[in-house]
């Protein structure tokens, strides 16, 4: 049975043309097509950053931000992994993704 993945992705950057943001906008659409049934939500780039401690203090940014998410389905965490590695995000080395298999409740 397949479960959901979270992608959580750290870094990357804005495009810094309308040329270049529809090149990295095609790439992404590209993914999500090779993912097929897996997408369960394409997600959404996060914007400002906040960070709550454990003794209730909050704090403007995060040591590593999520710049945004993803959840596909996968049959495994190698599987999930797998499907990730081709996502636009670690084109060129700006990017990395964090891959956590979540537990229904």
């Amino acid at each position: 049975m397949a479960n959901n993945y979270l992608l959580v992705y750290h870094g990357g950057q804005m495009p810094e043309t309308p040329e270049e943001g529809a090149k990295v906008l095609a790439a992404w659409n590209d993914w999500f097509g090779t993912l097929g049934e897996a997408l369960v939500d394409g997600g959404n780039p996060v914007g400002q950053v906040k960070t709550i401690g454990n003794n209730g203090t909050v704090s403007n940014g995060a040591l590593n931000p999520a710049s945004g998410y993803s959840i596909i389905k996968a049959d495994s965490l190698d599987a999930a992994v797998a499907l990730a590695k081709s996502n636009p995000i670690l084109n060129g080395g700006r990017g990395s993704i964090e891959v956590g298999e979540t537990n229904p409740m």
